[in-house]
């Protein structure tokens, strides 16, 4: 009688333990938020993405709306076409903007979505015209170090 119920609690013990690494490898790729909601992909062309990755969020004022579905790059026209999985609760209007942002001064990159005053909205199939590239932290360090170069040069 013992052993079994030294047993039991093994096997409650591992079952837990495998429950907490499934949390934990969803939340590290980013896929703990499935959701069975109906939804609708729209396209939305970029210049720099940066690090954004797909399963990352759309957001609208903080809200998760969305999530990006994939990323390609289109030979065409040399830039980095996102489509984005939008919820079908969520509807913007067809002149909304995109932008990627970053959740903390190194966080995860996500999508921001601007919405814009157009009375008819965006559906499938739809691309967002108005996008803005991600703020590589590189570029940004470059640009300061260039513009206080330029500064200690005009000083002489």
């Amino acid at each position: 009688m013992q052993r079994k119920s030294v047993d039991v609690w093994v096997g409650l013990f591992v079952v837990l333990g495998v429950a907490a690494l499934m949390f934990l490898a969803l939340k590290a790729g980013n896929m703990s938020s499935f959701s069975f909601a109906k939804t609708y992909e729209i396209t939305a062309k970029f210049d720099n993405i940066g690090s954004l990755r797909t399963q990352a969020p759309v957001k609208a004022s903080g809200v998760v709306v969305g999530r990006v579905a994939g990323i390609r790059f289109d030979d065409k026209s040399y830039k980095a076409l996102v489509t984005l999985t939008m919820e079908s609760g969520y509807q913007f209007p067809k002149d909304s903007s995109a932008k990627i942002l970053t959740a903390g001064l190194l966080g995860e990159q996500y999508v921001g979505i601007e919405a814009g005053g157009d009375t008819a909205n965006l559906a499938a199939g739809d691309k967002i015209a108005r996008t803005q590239s991600a703020a590589v932290l590189e570029d940004l360090i470059n640009q300061f170090i260039y513009s206080k170069a330029a500064e200690g040069k005009d000083d002489k």
